[in-house]
């Protein structure tokens, strides 16, 4: 990956730590690289990723005027609506993405803090799940304890999808509990949508419609919930209801 202008550097092992991560998350920021490359020190964080950077392993972009973002240099982030790809991605693809991969950090790095559950898999998507069904999800994560496995989807709105969107994504979901497709996909007999978004009046609106489809499998929060105090514990409404429930 580096060329003629780049700086050559000696690649150690949280940085392959790190360049393999981004395979799959596509993008970080300083606060996630240090989590997945085990650094201890920002200051060592922000230098390391600077010298990859400079290096031509990584590209970097900002959002606002502070917060730094890395990716392959060699990977293409995203698809524009025309189909092409494009490495430049747009602040709202990158604060997507970092949403996404903040609850994937919390789940598979800071461990249930719960007694007998531990992360088994998470799992990223770039196209449909099946020919059948047009569906995308944002994450898909396993949990394990000694009673069995938990699976659940995951799905990040920052409030720039029309209700009426999310309500056929929802539908989506349903056809997939019903169709049988998903313990052919995934090996598992039953999921849960686990949908969080960005305020509270927000999230009324995204449940209140989906209640009028099913009052089964979502799980709603808002994003203030993606830390280990809060995500495990009773912080989470149903469709229906207002009693607070814990996902394990």
């Amino acid at each position: 990956m580096a060329g003629n202008k780049h700086t050559s550097i000696m690649l150690q092992e949280r940085d392959l730590r790190l360049l393999e991560a981004l395979e799959d998350m596509q993008v970080l920021d300083r606060k996630q690289a240090s989590v997945v490359g085990g650094f201890t020190s920002p200051t060592r964080a922000k230098g390391r990723l600077l010298a990859l950077t400079k290096a031509g392993h990584l590209k970097r972009a900002f959002i606002g005027r502070r917060q730094a973002v890395y990716w392959l240099a060699d990977r293409p982030l995203r698809e524009t609506k025309r189909g092409d790809v494009t490495a430049e991605p747009a602040s709202l693809f990158l604060r997507h993405r970092l949403e996404i991969n903040r609850l994937r950090l919390l789940v598979q790095y800071s461990g249930i803090p719960v007694p007998g559950w531990w992360f088994i898999r998470w799992q990223s998507f770039r196209k449909s799940l099946s020919p059948t069904i047009p569906l995308i999800p944002d994450g898909y994560l396993e949990i394990g304890s000694g009673r069995g496995s938990r699976s659940a989807f995951v799905e990040i709105d920052l409030g720039t999808e029309a209700v009426p969107v999310l309500s056929r994504k929802a539908s989506l979901y349903l056809q997939l509990a019903t169709s049988g497709e998903f313990p052919q996909i995934f090996g598992s007999s039953q999921f849960r949508v686990l949908l969080l978004t960005t305020s509270e009046r927000r999230l009324q609106n995204i449940r209140q419609a989906i209640a009028k489809l099913t009052d089964k499998i979502f799980w709603f929060g808002t994003l203030d919930l993606l830390s280990p105090e809060k995500f495990w514990n009773a912080s989470w409404l149903r469709p229906t209801g207002d009693q607070l429930q814990s996902l394990v």
